[in-house]
């Protein structure tokens, strides 16, 4: 029955169509969702189409990295639960978990989109950012839902209270923070799929299941001017020269879209 699905997606895509009557390079109904975890410093539920993915932010007092050490630190993780698809299984994060936490925290730490200068508290101590990827139901293109989840959280995120006592830092957990997280700027991630020689954005769980390749951009704004900051392959196949001119501008194009998401 698979195969037979395969075909079918392939035969349609050949004919320059989709299964849901979508364009090639139009995405699904996309949703955003902020502030939606009380305990979370930050927070955000997103939805394309019938995927559905969770970021939560935490937000605590930790040491530096060593060859950083008047920077904050940024960590993702990513959590595939069970729930959301049958080809999840409970255990250890797997080689697609740990890709999906990569390419989120690339985008996001190669656009600075944190001023992590700002990050720094003591000289000992700085503020350590968390992101928590959590995909809850699963159907295709998860990594530019997990992008604008996590940057839609960044937004969201407050300073939590604290004081200084002793040279260490001590959180006021009973308080909420008001003071918004340094965000200075908005990164998004396009990811462009090769199906035979189609070039076409945000799949279904489906149309994954036959695509060749896959291209993730990340882009951001600067002064007027779009700039990209990340960019990741996957899949077997592979892209021509041509093919990844236009897959970048393909992504730089539907990135204003999805920005204004945000």
């Amino acid at each position: 029955m698979v195969l037979l699905d395969n075909e079918i997606v392939k035969d349609i895509v050949s004919k320059a169509k989709r299964i849901d009557g979508r364009k090639f390079d139009e995405y699904r109904k996309i949703n955003v969702q902020k502030g939606i975890v009380g305990k979370a410093n930050g927070s955000a539920r997103v939805d394309i189409g019938n995927t559905t993915v969770m970021a939560g932010v935490k937000i605590e007092p930790g040491e530096p990295f060593p060859d950083t050490p008047d920077e904050g630190v940024l960590i993702v993780n990513a959590e595939f639960v069970p729930i959301a698809s049958p080809d999840f299984e409970p255990g250890p994060p797997d080689e697609h978990s740990v890709e999906l936490a990569r390419v989120v925290d690339r985008m996001i730490r190669e656009s600075k989109a944190i001023d992590m200068k700002k990050m720094a508290i003591t000289k000992d101590e700085v503020w350590k950012v968390m992101i928590d990827i959590i995909i809850l139901d699963h159907d295709g293109n998860l990594i530019d839902a997990s992008g604008l989840a996590a940057v839609s959280a960044l937004l969201d995120a407050k300073m939590p209270v604290y004081a200084i006592e002793n040279d260490k830092v001590v959180v006021d957990y009973e308080k909420s923070g008001t003071a918004p997280l340094p965000v200075e700027r908005k990164p998004v991630s396009v990811t462009v799929f090769k199906i035979s020689n189609s070039l076409l954005l945000d799949l279904t769980a489906l149309e994954e299941q036959v695509m060749d390749a896959r291209l993730t951009v990340g882009s951001f704004e600067r002064d007027g001017n779009i700039l990209l900051c990340s960019m990741q392959k996957g899949g077997s196949g592979g892209f021509t020269l041509e093919e990844i001119d236009r897959a970048v501008d393909m992504a730089i194009e539907k990135g204003k879209e999805l920005r204004a998401l945000l």
